[in-house]
């Protein structure tokens, strides 16, 4: 599996990531769900590079050129509702390629908040089979939540292709997902950062905090 960490780059997504962790910027949560938006975007443009392409011929007004596009049949899936600002930001950039959902939320198993369990409730996809799957979920904390949602839309076929895509990322959660797909060479993690530790209630730190609750208001 290829990890790609943009942190270790020098690339305007550091900005937006900056942005985002920002306690007084993140007070305006159109603001917060545009910088998703833009990351989603970036992150894409990236992605973009690693599709196989063709020459295809267009006609223009004064004659004919050939112009190299991708050839691959793309889905973009994510996560309610945290993903939605950053699976946009994808859609923009692939803007025709199919859209899958799911619903998982973590909850507490024990009254101490501190062991975590992840349920998927929802599911909408097309056929994947043979498709190259995108699935962007902005926090990758301990990696549950994304092995869950892979494992949940390939029964709706297995793709031939799959990027995970996140902003925020622990190390913890890098390291979960590289052992589910090991050894796989058809598997990209692209992560905008990698923090260094989940603290007791398994949010990453330094983090951002709630992504859901920053760019959709507080849950009951």
């Amino acid at each position: 599996m290829n990890i790609v960490d943009f942190s270790r780059q020098s690339t305007i997504i550091n900005q937006f990531v900056r942005e985002l962790r920002d306690a007084d910027y993140q007070q305006n949560r159109r603001l917060f769900r545009n910088n998703l938006f833009r990351i989603g975007q970036m992150m894409a443009y990236e992605v973009s590079k690693t599709l196989h392409y063709s020459p295809k011929t267009v006609r223009t007004p004064l004659g004919q050129s050939s112009v190299m596009t991708p050839d691959d049949d793309l889905v973009v899936a994510t996560i309610f509702r945290a993903g939605l600002p950053f699976h946009q930001g994808f859609l923009d950039v692939f803007d025709n390629a199919g859209n899958a959902f799911v619903s998982a939320y973590r909850y507490y198993k024990d009254k101490e908040c501190e062991q975590v369990g992840i349920k998927i409730e929802y599911i909408a996809s097309p056929d994947l089979t043979g498709k190259t799957l995108i699935i962007a979920d902005p926090m990758l904390a301990t990696g549950g939540s994304m092995e869950l949602a892979y494992q949940a839309l390939t029964t709706k076929g297995t793709p031939s292709r799959l990027h995970l895509c996140s902003v925020i990322a622990s190390q913890k959660g890098v390291d979960y997902i590289e052992n589910v797909f090991a050894g796989r060479d058809d598997v990209d993690l692209w992560c905008a950062a990698v923090d260094p530790e989940l603290n007791e209630h398994a949010y990453i730190v330094p983090g951002l905090g709630d992504a859901g609750d920053l760019a959709y208001g507080e849950k009951m």
